[in-house]
């Protein structure tokens, strides 16, 4: 196992040295414009969220300055630090900027963008297997990537762990759920867009929708910058194999799965070509994540101490969560 897992680190860092190799045959005009896009996926998803959270609090301004500074804060710190901290502090620096606001409801209103999400990331996948693009399961074992050939290797362990992982997440509602009642009040409170069908299409998917066109686009021009080729099939094979590559991985964001599942599917260029641009395309996401997301808060937020905001954010959530337990009417079931 050990040796596999070195593997899925030497892939990427392989890749990592053909991308250096390769500066020089960059686009640079087309990695502008992929990294522009990217920016334009991030600007229509804060845009939607602010619409999630203004039909949470319609009584209260909900700017979208504000907002959109917290969304690029935390991608940004996302991109350097594992474990999604940085949500944690998108969580905190919005309910800075909406009076009367609480955790629950600004935690739960990520689930709304969820829905759109999820069932167009499954559409993505769908095309990608329908049209044969992805790997044939019995390849997957073979593949030089620890993540993807220990799952498939081991069927009944995955299925085992998608399980556990299913009634922990129904275990631990249950155990929220018999909390107070004013909390679940406040998570309700995050998703009342979905009540209103119309409205939440018209605020919210058409958004998102946009977002996900500049994402296509952003790796369309990202597949041009590298001399892969921009096309359909192209884009929809690279954003399927990212979503495969993340899925219970083993190493950091799925370090060496990407690299093997793109140098086995994308046709026509050299394994050197699909190396620099798998690799290639992830450190520039990430750079220009961190760019946007500490400038964000220098200009928005006054600040560079992202450290203090995560520690911030961190023990105001705990004080929350102890404030409820001491409201709660003596003899109540936590």
């Amino acid at each position: 196992m050990s040796a596999d897992l070195g593997s899925s680190f030497r892939s990427f860092f392989d890749a990592a040295g053909q991308f250096f190799e390769n500066l020089a045959d960059i686009s640079w005009g087309a990695m502008v414009l992929a990294l522009a896009c990217l920016l334009g996926m991030y600007l229509a998803r804060a845009r939607a969220w602010q619409n999630v959270l203004q039909a949470a609090y319609p009584r209260e301004k909900v700017p979208y300055q504000g907002i959109l500074g917290a969304y690029l804060a935390g991608a940004g710190i996302n991109a350097v630090i594992p474990a999604r901290v940085g949500d944690a502090t998108k969580i905190f620096l919005t309910r800075g900027q909406i009076k009367r606001s609480t955790y629950p409801a600004i935690t739960s209103s990520f689930f709304v963008q969820s829905v759109f999400d999820t069932s167009a990331g499954l559409l993505v996948f769908a095309y990608a297997l329908t049209q044969g693009l992805l790997p044939r399961p019995p390849e997957l074992p073979n593949l030089p990537a620890f993540d993807i050939s220990f799952w498939a290797g081991n069927p009944q362990l995955l299925l085992f762990t998608i399980t556990v992982l299913a009634i922990g997440a129904l275990v631990l509602f249950a155990i929220v759920a018999r909390r107070a009642e004013e909390f679940w009040q406040r998570v309700k409170q995050g998703v009342v867009i979905l009540t209103e069908p119309r409205r939440f299409l018209r605020e919210v998917v058409s958004w998102q929708a946009l977002g996900w066109l500049f994402r296509f686009a952003a790796f369309w021009f990202f597949l041009e910058a590298f001399a892969i080729g921009g096309s359909f099939q192209n884009v929809m094979l690279v954003m399927s194999v990212q979503a495969i590559s993340t899925m219970l991985p083993f190493t950091p964001g799925g370090a060496g799965a990407q690299q093997a599942l793109l140098v086995a599917t994308l046709e026509g260029p050299s394994r050197a070509a699909v190396l620099s641009f798998s690799v290639g395309t992830q450190i520039a996401m990430a750079a220009w994540s961190a760019v946007l997301g500490f400038a964000a808060l220098l200009l928005i937020f006054r600040t560079t101490n992202w450290r203090g905001l995560i520690h911030s954010a961190e023990s105001e959530m705990r004080e929350e969560e102890a404030k409820g337990d001491r409201a709660r009417p003596e003899g109540a079931v936590s």
